[in-house]
């Protein structure tokens, strides 16, 4: 719409009205108008940009390469992409591996028992797993703390009192806690899966302290916490083969909805909202041509007044 009234501008049809023409001539968008120094800035800028964004690209490429930590293969997980869901089944056996085996040292301290209701549990179900921790509440009328049975509003409870009760029991490393370990490693469950299964010796030249294991997609390669996860390191109730690297992929994919449970939740709305925001696109686009096309239609028709 500027470009057209720039262009009557332009022809001098408004030339009886000073005031109204010079101030309409100015809305026009027209690249045509531009001068040299501002075409020569504007490109230099987009030059400049093009180059930043290019040059930090290629700096985290080659300081991942530089790493001496070797990059986790990226896994066929059956939530991949905008429009999975979390399998749940494999979210159920990874809370038994959780349980079985990697309780034992670290903590889900943002996770509580009723997220497992109707995700990897029946009500009923999590209500028997949350009865058997005993969770440390109080003070009752007397000022004493007690212990009582979990209920579902209860969080996983942590295996140690404190961070130094768990260095302790770690020959001085703290085992982190696994809610949004997801999350927070570059890398995801690729991270965690290639981590679990990839314990092996040390190569020539590394040397390891007393109590730490060679990985080589940890940071450094050494490692505190020792291989864990082995063919039949855990039982399924539902009978699957229990192989360390289906341990491994149950657990990552049981950490990966630790850290986001509302990932089925959040894509299932996407699917609802592309369908909706579609339907809304395409009637606002049928109201705009039905409202626009007597005016993008109609012929205007400049008659001068004759002189006699």
């Amino acid at each position: 719409m500027a470009a057209t009234v720039g262009r009557i501008c332009g022809a001098r049809l408004l030339k009886n009205y000073g005031l109204v023409g010079p101030q309409v001539c100015q809305l026009s968008t027209n690249a045509q108008g531009w001068t040299k120094s501002r075409k020569l800035l504007l490109s230099t800028l987009g030059v400049i940009g093009g180059g930043a964004g290019a040059l930090l690209f290629a700096l985290e490429q080659s300081v991942d390469a530089s790493g001496t930590e070797a990059h986790p293969y990226h896994q066929p997980w059956s939530h991949n992409g905008w429009f999975q869901s979390l399998d749940h089944a494999s979210v159920r056996r990874g809370y038994e591996v959780y349980k079985q085996v990697c309780k034992a040292c670290h903590s889900l301290q943002y996770v509580a028992f009723r997220n497992l209701v109707n995700v990897t549990h029946t009500e009923a179900e999590a209500k028997a797993e949350a009865a058997e921790v005993m969770i440390k509440d109080g003070p009752d009328e007397e000022g004493n703390y007690f212990e009582r049975p979990g209920k579902l509003s209860d969080y996983f409870p942590s295996p140690y009192p404190n961070e130094n009760a768990a260095r302790a029991a770690n020959n001085g490393a703290y085992p982190p806690d696994l809610s949004l370990i997801v999350l927070g490693r570059k890398g995801g469950e690729d991270y965690i899966f290639s981590l679990l299964t990839g314990y092996t010796d040390p190569p020539a030249g590394v040397a390891l302290r007393e109590g730490q294991n060679y990985n080589p997609y940890f940071p450094g390669g050494a490692i505190a916490m020792a291989q864990v996860l082995f063919d039949e390191a855990a039982e399924y109730s539902d009978g699957t083969p229990a192989t360390a690297s289906q341990l491994a992929k149950d657990v990552s994919t049981f950490l990966r909805w630790c850290s986001e449970p509302e990932l089925d939740d959040r894509r299932l709305m996407t699917i609802k909202a592309i369908g909706i925001f579609s339907t809304l696109a395409a009637i606002v686009y049928y109201y705009k041509r039905h409202k626009w096309s007597s005016l993008k239609s109609r012929k205007l028709a400049y008659k001068p007044v004759s002189k006699k």
